[in-house]
């Protein structure tokens, strides 16, 4: 049976030993936690997704040894722009985007936004030269 006080212990191990690493790992800084939600700032758009990517990847292997209605699942939601920062919080349309689009993420899924997808393609295309003219 699910109850708040085992809800909140999985989601704070969950922090602890996933979400956490997994942002500094993406040279990453969280600076909003919200219950079960976080905003997390990143300096690259490709280490943003790298780092949605690996928490969601790590979330469903952890879920697969969790019965069902014990499972977490996290909405992402990623987003290009500019905030404006002040003190410990960052506020703006950057922000807003990224919140709305978690919220059309599928429970464990990632939703992007076109800059996103944009800049994303531009550096694998860099990348790819890149690669092309050093070998």
């Amino acid at each position: 049976m699910r109850t708040e006080v085992g809800t909140f212990a999985r989601l704070k191990e969950l922090r602890q030993t996933l979400l956490e690493p997994s942002v500094k790992e993406h040279y990453g800084t969280i600076f909003k936690l919200m219950g079960d939600g976080f905003l997390v700032e990143f300096g690259s758009v490709v280490d943003a997704v790298a780092c949605a990517a690996a928490l969601q990847s790590g979330l469903a292997e952890r879920n697969r040894a969790v019965a069902e209605n014990e499972r977490i699942l996290l909405r992402v939601g990623v987003n290009l722009g500019d905030v404006i920062v002040e003190g410990e919080d960052r506020y703006g349309e950057g922000v807003n985007i990224a919140a709305r689009l978690e919220q059309l993420a599928d429970p464990g899924g990632i939703c992007v936004s076109q800059p996103v997808i944009t800049s994303l393609a531009t550096s694998c295309r860099l990348s790819s030269r890149l690669s092309a003219n050093t070998r």
